[in-house]
C-alpha cells in the first residue's frame, strides 16, 4: 500500500538474531506470509502475484503521506517525552496515559499524531507513541522516518520497544499520521500474536493510517515506516576481489 508496487521479503530463518519471517506483499495486502519465533525451521512461500500492480483496476490511487499530519497543529500537553531504543534505533516516546486522546510525538524533522481509543485498556500493559527520524543500520546505513503505535514489554517504561509478541489491549479506533518528508511510506498493523490484520484498516489518500473498525484482536503495533532513500549514506567500498 505504500509504494504500490509488489513487494518480496525473504529472510534467513535465525531466530536468534532476530530474524523470524518472511513475506509476498501486494498493493492489496499480503498474499502470503509466515512468522516463526519457536522454531529453528524454515518455509518456502509461494504465492501468484499480478506482474504489473500498476495496471490493475483495483490499484490504489497515490497518497500525500504528510497532508493531514502537515494540516493540524501538534496535539496540546505532551512533554513529557523519553528516549528508548527499538532495535538500536533511539526513538522518542510519549506515554498513552488515558483511555483515550491524542498525541504529538516529535524527532527531528518528523511529527508524528496519533488520535486513538481503546475498548478495555489492561492496567498491566502500556502503550506509547514513538518517532524516529535518522539512519538505522551498523555498516551499511538507511535513512528512516518512523511514527509507532506500539505496546510496551512490561509496565517499566524502560523495556518501550523490546520485542512483543502477545497483548490484551483492543482498540475501537485509531488514526496515526505523520509530516514525513518522503512519498515512500509502508504501513504496518500487527495484533496479539504476531499477526498481520489485511482489510482492518486503511490508508486516507492525506496519509492517515486509520482502523476501519473496533480491532478484532489485541493491538500490538501501528507503524508507519518511511524511507528517505536520497538521505541514505554512500554505500561503504567492499574490498575489491
Amino acid at each position: 500500500m505504500g509504494m504500490g508496487v509488489n513487494l518480496l521479503s525473504a529472510n534467513t530463518h535465525n531466530i536468534i538474531m532476530a530474524m523470524t519471517g518472511s513475506g509476498l506483499f501486494t498493493p492489496e495486502g499480503p498474499a502470503i506470509y509466515h512468522y516463526d519465533s519457536r522454531t529453528k525451521e524454515g518455509r518456502l512461500l509461494l504465492a501468484e502475484l499480478i506482474a504489473r500492480p500498476r495496471l490493475s483496476l483495483t490499484y490504489p490511487p497515490a497518497i500525500n503521506w504528510s497532508l493531514h499530519a502537515t494540516s493540524i497543529n501538534k496535539f496540546p500537553g505532551q512533554n513529557d517525552t523519553f528516549s528508548g531504543a527499538v532495535r538500536k534505533d533511539i526513538f522518542t516516546f510519549s506515554e498513552l496515559k488515558r483511555k483515550a486522546g491524542n498525541y504529538t510525538v516529535c524527532q527531528g524533522d518528523l511529527c508524528c499524531h496519533l488520535d486513538y481509543q481503546m475498548s478495555n485498556k489492561s492496567k498491566d500493559e502500556v502503550y506509547v507513541l514513538g518517532a524516529f527520524d535518522g539512519l538505522h543500520g551498523s555498516t551499511i546505513k538507511y535513512h528512516w522516518q518512523i511514527c509507532t503505535l506500539l505496546k510496551c514489554k512490561s509496565t517499566d517504561l524502560d523495556t518501550c520497544g523490546q520485542p512483543v509478541e502477545t497483548a490484551q489491549t483492543k482498540f475501537d479506533m485509531f488514526s496515526l499520521s505523520g509530516t514525513f518528508s518522503t512519498s515512500y511510506v509502508f504501513p504496518e498493523v500487527l495484533y496479539s500474536g504476531v499477526q498481520l490484520a489485511p482489510g482492518e484498516f486503511e490508508v486516507l489518500r492525506d496519509g492517515r493510517l486509520r482502523s476501519k473498525h473496533s480491532t478484532s484482536k489485541p493491538l500490538i503495533t501501528a507503524t508507519l515506516f518511511g524511507r528517505r532513500y536520497e538521505k541514505d549514506p554512500p554505500h561503504p567500498l567492499r574490498p575489491s576481489p
